[in-house]
């Protein structure tokens, strides 16, 4: 699990690439310094394992699955990418709950800056606008954010981004058109399936 509080922007170092598969080197001396193999790590908000690690790099397996439902596959040599570690329970809770299981992929519409935020809206998959509310949670790439306003008829979300967080994420290097991965609260997940067993049961 985790908060959805960057702790590190990595940049990918070098990528393997086969039929069913890929292998992603991330530099991160940061992360790697409080990592062993076979840890999770979040990256772009998706939950991959370490499975070799250097002096300041790690490097993981991304299987086809992952890099067909994530925006993992559009990334190249060079880019930036959100980092987390996996929450620890004696540790400050920030955030929100956060799986590293990405719902579905999103859009940048606009990025308009500010003096105090920058507001950036998203079209988000139709099926996953049932699960977000006002004031409610959203991970965009990795990072809690919380939901400033949305339009069901657009699909449309608009979320707005302090300067703390444009600094430390890669959110702050993102411009209209670009893809993020998207992945709603669990909560509203979990009231879903009570309420359709509930229905189902007569209960």
């Amino acid at each position: 699990m985790f908060t959805g509080l960057i702790t590190e922007r990595g940049v990918i170092s070098d990528i393997a690439r086969s039929e069913s598969a890929a292998v992603f080197t991330v530099r991160a001396p940061h992360s790697v310094a409080g990592m062993a193999i076979g840890d999770s790590i979040a990256v772009n908000g998706v939950c991959l394992t370490a499975t070799s690690l250097s002096t300041d790099s790690f490097t993981a397996d991304v299987m086809v699955q992952t890099l067909s439902l994530t925006s993992l596959a559009q990334l190249n040599i060079g880019a930036t990418v959100n980092l987390e570690l996996a929450a620890q329970l004696s540790a400050r809770m920030g955030g929100h709950m956060v799986q590293g299981h990405v719902d579905g992929v999103g859009t940048i519409l606009q990025v308009s800056p500010g003096d105090k935020w920058t507001q950036m809206d998203v079209t988000v998959p139709e099926h996953l606008m049932k699960y977000i509310v006002a004031q409610g949670s959203i991970t965009l790439d990795g990072v809690s954010l919380t939901v400033g306003s949305f339009v069901d008829g657009s699909n449309l979300v608009t979320v707005w981004l302090i300067p703390e967080t444009l600094a430390k994420t890669n959110l702050g290097e993102k411009q209209a058109g670009d893809v993020l991965n998207i992945e709603v609260d669990i909560l509203a997940k979990y009231v879903e399936r009570l309420m359709a067993r509930g229905g189902a049961d007569g209960k």
